[in-house]
């Protein structure tokens, strides 16, 4: 449900047809990302703040400026906030916008990745370091060499091998680094997209160092295809990469799944190794109320979750979202049952 209907909605039924509760409503979070660690579920939101920014298409109004770490002992228990896990004024590369984040483990020490934008007004991403899944973590005194963009989510793969996912267009700026180097020319979030007859562009995927801290290699382009083969088009607007990169994996398949952004799907492909390409295969969530979409999918229990968020805690405004979950479905072909998040 996009911004513009949100005049029409009668959130006293919304929240009765509501297939989820908030998990907190003490505080705003959205972009949840889920893992389990320690046999318990924590949750790395962004942290959804009051701003005087005016609205615009750039996400300018979205001015989180720090991070909770959420944790809970199963996906139907109460849910705790472990408080503030990482501040932007103690992130010296970085100025504003802590947008969504994500967080793994290894050898027993816990990584925080965060994009942020720095001091120049570009988006970087950003790594801290904590012995605790809840924090407080540290962030490392430089952006990961290399990054850009908005939006990392890392993925282990079976074999001990960490990979980060990144990327989202308009406000993310991936659009700007189509020729290698950041383009500062113009505004406006169309500014620098393909046409829409051409591929659009993609998220991206490098694997990291073994110490989790920088690129092992040059970020390549995470590819979406039909089922002929042929990349999404820039125009196929209800299918094609918009932000919010995740991979989770399910019988020996990797699913790559993601935001529409401006068409307000959660879709996902479906790939045989880390890198894809991944064939389009469905819509995960349709809309929620609010502007944006952002998930994450975690195994718990032998039963599979989607976390995501919409703007009903605070009646429909949208920089201000409620973090949620709900059961996800894997059909016997390996598909996923689209989700309504509002029972009719």
């Amino acid at each position: 449900m996009p911004e513009d209907s949100i005049e029409h909605i009668n959130f006293d039924e919304l929240d009765r047809k509501a297939i989820s509760s908030p998990l907190v409503t003490h505080i705003y979070t959205a972009d949840p990302s889920a893992h389990v660690f320690n046999e318990r579920i924590y949750i790395y939101p962004s942290h959804d703040i009051e701003s005087a920014v005016p609205f615009d298409d750039l996400g300018s109004h979205f001015a989180m400026e720090d991070y909770h770490v959420l944790s809970m002992d199963n996906p139907g228990g109460e849910t705790t906030d472990h408080g503030v896990a990482l501040h932007v004024r103690d992130v010296p590369w970085a100025d504003k916008q802590m947008w969504a984040p994500d967080a793994t483990e290894k050898d027993g020490l816990f990584y925080l990745f965060f994009p942020a934008k720095d001091h120049e007004g570009i988006f970087r991403i950003g790594v801290a370091t904590s012995s605790s899944p809840s924090g407080p973590f540290k962030a490392a005194p430089l952006p990961i060499k290399g990054s850009f963009s908005i939006d990392p989510a890392v993925f282990k793969d079976d074999d001990g091998a960490y990979y980060i996912y990144f990327g989202g267009i308009w406000g993310g700026q991936l659009q700007r680094w189509r020729t290698g180097s950041f383009n500062a020319e113009g505004e406006g979030p169309l500014i620098h997209l393909p046409p829409d007859n051409e591929p659009a562009l993609c998220a991206k995927i490098a694997r990291l160092t073994d110490n989790l801290l920088q690129f092992a290699e040059q970020p390549r382009d995470v590819l979406i295809v039909d089922d002929n083969g042929s990349p999404l088009l820039s125009g196929d607007t209800d299918r094609r990469f918009f932000e919010a990169s995740w991979v989770h994996k399910y019988n020996g398949k990797y699913y790559f799944s993601y935001s529409t952004g401006d068409t307000h799907y959660l879709c996902y492909g479906i790939g045989d190794n880390p890198y894809g390409p991944f064939t389009y295969a469905g819509r995960i969530l349709n809309p929620v109320v609010g502007w944006t979409s952002h998930h994450s999918i975690c195994e718990f229990d032998h039963k599979w979750y989607l976390f995501y968020h919409d703007s009903s805690l605070s009646k429909g405004i949208t920089h201000l979202r409620c973090v949620k979950v709900t059961e996800l479905v894997h059909d016997e072909r390996g598909f996923i049952k689209t989700i309504h998040p509002y029972s009719k």
